[in-house]
């Protein structure tokens, strides 16, 4: 007995330091999912067209939620989201637990009433109580890049299509 306690504390060290749910299990083979998608052939990076706020301006929440957001950048720039694109840290887009890829949301700081319209494009983990995490070019239009955190309201405004959560 004495000899399996050490075994299970490396066992669950080891699965601690395993992938970021963040990111697909296949590395850069990603499969498109939506095949009306235009994609780029040499690398299957999915195009997306870029959400404008004025689109969306005027739409009524379907859904509201309030929490905690945290925002990410610099260390995820350039790798693929769990949706399969690149993750370009500068757009305006988002990690959550369980809205459908391409879900469009407006993101309210409570704090200071900014607000930013962004796309669902990636999973969170479901271990820091937050609601959401921002891309870092959403964090700056919220300003919440000082404090990191931020209490926000997120009122999905279109659903995504994708069924796969």
């Amino acid at each position: 007995m004495k000899t399996l306690i050490p075994f299970l504390l490396l066992f669950l060290l080891v699965l601690g330091c395993g992938s970021s749910s963040r990111f697909s299990s296949n590395g850069n083979k990603v499969k498109n999912k939506y095949p009306n998608e235009t994609t780029k052939s040499e690398s299957n990076e999915k195009v997306l067209e870029p959400v404008t706020k004025d689109e969306y301006a005027n739409m009524p929440a379907l859904e509201t939620q309030t929490g905690v957001a945290s925002y990410y950048g610099d260390k995820f720039d350039g790798k693929r989201t769990s949706f399969g694109e690149v993750f370009k840290k500068n757009d305006l887009t988002a990690a959550h637990l369980k809205y459908p890829y391409n879900t469009i949301l407006r993101v309210i700081n409570l704090l200071n009433n900014k607000s930013v319209i962004l796309r669902i494009n990636d999973r969170k983990p479901d271990f820091n109580g937050r609601i959401i995490d921002v891309s870092f070019g959403a964090a700056k239009k919220l300003e919440m890049i000082k404090s990191g955190i931020t209490e926000v309201r997120i009122e999905v405004l279109k659903w995504g299509k994708d069924n796969n959560n």
